[in-house]
């Protein structure tokens, strides 16, 4: 996995942080300085901060577990669908639902009413209902599209939260905490990275920023996920190559006897004919 370029980073814009008198003093080790009453990151500790947590999500990834992102904000919202779909992640680009993580069973049922009434609307089902129920059904199941859709595959917890802007998405920090799952962030100078797991000292803000910590860590994902892909391959591979060796060597040992067989049946006609003939010379 290659490692963060600084000056990419700077590119990006991910050094520029909030103005100075909106700053947490608790962002300060990652405060290079302050420039024209705006805080500036420091981006030789978010370049190892952003290393750090992409090898962690590697490692998730390869394991066949599932990261959900979290990013409601506008400016993220596109970012995130794009890139993170492309590893086939969950994501949350819409309201947070209370509950989605503490209260994760009552969020599958709404996910199965959701592919409850996919099924009614395939099997022609849904062609039975009244137009008003047919207007309210749909109604719903294009709420639940919009507030569920991207985590309906998500069939259990997932091992780690990614958030963008740990201001805005407070309650999914705290249900994460609550239940002991890792978080990984964007934490722009005016946050407070206490509850965070792993920190990425960032600009949350400018789109610039934003893609440029996704692809890196969805890159780190998408590694995550082949070097897992091939080492299934390799185990189906040398079971399969297991399973074929007694075979072959029943083969083997089948051909052999066949053989001696053959040999031995050879070796007595040659006796009687040699007894068949003493016998006639005498």
């Amino acid at each position: 996995m290659a490692r963060t370029d600084f000056n990419t980073l700077l590119e990006a814009g991910v050094h520029f942080g909030h103005l100075k008198r909106k700053w947490n003093p608790r962002m300060a080790p990652y405060i290079f300085m302050e420039k024209n009453g705006i805080h500036i990151i420091d981006l030789h500790k978010t370049a190892v901060k952003l290393d750090e947590a992409a090898a962690a999500l590697k490692q998730i990834a390869k394991s066949g577990r599932r990261v959900l992102f979290v990013a409601t904000k506008k400016q993220a919202k596109d970012i995130v669908a794009e890139k993170v779909a492309a590893v086939t992640m969950p994501y949350v680009t819409e309201r947070w639902a209370g509950g989605m993580l503490t209260n994760f069973p009552t969020i599958r049922k709404a996910v199965k009413k959701m592919a409850t009434i996919d099924k009614q609307i395939a099997d022609g089902l849904f062609e039975n209902f009244s137009k008003r129920e047919k207007l309210q059904i749909s109604r719903q199941r294009a709420k639940l599209e919009r507030n569920l859709g991207s985590i309906a595959d998500l069939n259990r917890l997932p091992a780690a939260l990614f958030v963008i802007d740990v201001q805005k998405e407070q309650n999914a920090v705290r249900e994460a905490k609550r239940l002991n799952i890792p978080v990984f962030a964007m934490v722009d100078t005016c946050c407070d990275p206490t509850d965070i797991d792993y920190v990425i000292p960032a600009n949350d803000d400018a789109a610039k920023s934003i893609a440029l910590i996704l692809d890196v860590v969805c890159g780190a994902i998408a590694e995550g996920l082949e070097e897992r892909k091939l080492e299934r391959e390799k185990a189906e591979t040398e079971a399969e190559a297991n399973t074929e060796a007694p075979a072959r060597q029943g083969k083997t040992r089948v051909k052999r006897g066949v053989k001696a067989a053959v040999d031995a049946q050879e070796n007595a006609a040659a006796e009687i004919v040699a007894s068949t003939e003493q016998t006639e010379a005498e």
